[in-house]
């Protein structure tokens, strides 16, 4: 499609003798104008894609206005044009004199806007005009058949993906059914720890844990409007989704659903019933499938998901994933739920998935600091409520970090085990990986914890503990573990501190020939 769209620029360029082409595609579901490539200069060579790419409401600007009512627009001074937004020419320091903006259509229905700036001499014509139009015709088609062909690689990535997992993975079987079913119900002292923050998950017993996931969900929900067979087939399916990676596996999944579930037992939160539903759902299902690899890794080495999704690789797929599980037999546990109901929890579901990518924490936790701090957050409002949700996910998602030292330090070991792995697997390609993912830098582990818990998790934890205070033991945990952690710090600054002085000794002994001084 980008190939397309610079050949579309470029010859456009030529056709009219435009200085700048620029080509907005319509987005008809958020109703916006969005381009991945600019013009920046004279040549097809200087239209580069965007890192990121630019939206606008449909109803903006010069094109915005074309995209509205279809009407084709040749502006000979466009200062003296209300339509026309100067934005754009005080960021660049680009002079807009004239524009030829059309649309394009594809079956009779607008599909973008072409916008030619500046004619090279004068100002664009009538005969500009028609000669744009006729070129409009056929952009519209290459466009349409550069979009079909998106789509048809598109459907042999997802292809070789659903492959993959189905070689891999399957549902649960009737024998894992019919046993856990078996088991008693965990009850009295067996549970009377689980809501604390304190508690450790790790503790329970590999074959315990899907029925402890099952208790925390009746505790939460309680059973009126789900189904027992389905929710033990979900879990057990979902427990076998989960790939035998060193840290993302079905144990972590397990410990950020039961970090949630104290979330939620505070009851000092304003979260519907399908909210709390749909941020315990995520918990257990939002790291389906994990290959123990980052989405850069994965945009890296070009793997099929890299070109299904182009952001957020891993997350989508989890959530992928997670409806996969709910459309098998006896295995959706939303069933007794309305239509309505059941797409607003799988939105909720996916929302809350999604924002587990440590890439949208910052945005997120920034704009609920706002709120926080000049005391306009209002449980009521929806907005400010799932900044919440995907607030909390983050904070379940790092529970290791606020763990007993014992617990959270043997957790680290395991999570740098998977990022070093992945390192290796990187020098194997002849890529020098990132320091934490560099084996060979072992030795800074206690300095890399304790940035990360300052730079993240306290940050992260200290929020949330502002707008439910019972979730502070959060905080203290994160705090008790970084004054242990800023220790070993400290040590090993000595260490290397004493070394360098000896090294230094050592080489005043030694002459410039290598000789030892006498």
């Amino acid at each position: 499609m980008d190939t397309v769209i610079m050949k579309i620029m470029d010859f456009a360029k030529r056709l009219v003798k435009a200085d700048r082409a620029s080509l907005f595609l319509l987005d008809t579901v958020t109703k916006e104008l969005y381009a991945r490539i600019f013009d920046t200069g004279s040549s097809a060579h200087e239209s580069n894609p965007c890192a990121k790419e630019i939206r606008f409401p449909m109803d903006v600007g010069v094109a915005g206005f074309v995209a509205t009512t279809g009407e084709t627009l040749n502006i000979t001074d466009a200062y003296q044009d209300e339509r026309f937004n100067r934005d754009v020419d005080l960021k660049t320091g680009y002079k807009t004199k004239s524009l030829l903006c059309m649309p394009i259509r594809i079956r009779g229905s607008i599909f973008g806007v072409v916008q030619m700036v500046n004619k090279l001499q004068g100002t664009f014509t009538k005969t500009d005009e028609e000669s744009f139009e006729t070129f409009a015709v056929y952009c519209g088609l290459a466009l349409h058949h550069a979009k079909l062909y998106d789509k048809i690689r598109k459907s042999e990535q997802k292809y070789k993906v659903a492959l993959e997992v189905l070689s891999y993975h399957n549902q649960c079987s009737e024998e894992e059914y019919i046993k856990l079913k078996s088991l008693p119900m965990p009850c009295g002292r067996q549970v009377e720890d689980i809501p604390k923050f304190t508690f450790s998950p790790w503790s329970i017993e590999e074959e315990q844990k899907s029925l402890h996931v099952v208790y925390m969900f009746k505790d939460l929900f309680g059973l009126e409007k789900f189904d027992l067979s389905r929710l033990y087939r979900f879990t057990l399916t979902v427990k076998k989704n989960y790939r035998k990676v060193p840290y993302h596996n079905w144990d972590h999944a397990f410990s950020v659903a039961h970090a949630m579930y104290c979330i939620l037992k505070t009851q000092e939160h304003s979260f519907t019933q399908l909210e709390s539903l749909a941020l315990f759902v995520a918990c257990l299902c939002h790291d389906l499938d994990h290959r123990g690899k980052t989405n850069a890794f994965m945009v890296k080495s070009a793997s099929p998901l890299a070109a299904i999704y182009t952001t957020s690789v891993m997350e989508h797929h989890h959530f992928n994933q997670t409806v996969s599980i709910l459309q098998q037999d006896n295995h959706n546990i939303l069933k007794e739920f309305t239509s309505e109901e059941y797409k607003t929890v799988l939105r909720y579901i996916k929302d809350c998935i999604l924002a587990t990518d440590l890439a949208l924490f910052f945005g997120n936790k920034a704009k609920l600091k706002e709120w926080q701090d000049s005391k306009e957050f209002n449980w009521k409002s929806i907005e400010h409520r799932h900044a919440v949700m995907y607030h909390s996910m983050t904070a379940a998602d790092l529970c290791s970090m606020y763990k007993p030292w014992s617990t959270c330090t043997q957790l680290v070991h395991v999570i740098m085990e998977e990022f070093w792995q992945q390192g290796d697997e990187e020098r194997d390609q002849g890529i020098t990986p990132i320091a934490m993912m560099d084996r060979t830098k072992a030795d800074q582990l206690p300095e890399s914890q304790v940035g990360f818990i300052v730079g993240i998790c306290l940050p992260c934890y200290e929020l949330l503990a502002q707008i439910i205070p019972a979730s502070k033991p959060m905080v203290d945990g994160a705090l008790s573990n970084l004054s242990k952690w800023q220790e070993l710090a400290d040590a090993n600054k000595k260490i290397k501190e004493k070394a360098t002085m000896e090294s230094n000794k050592n080489n005043r002994k030694v002459d410039k020939n290598g000789n030892l001084k006498l």
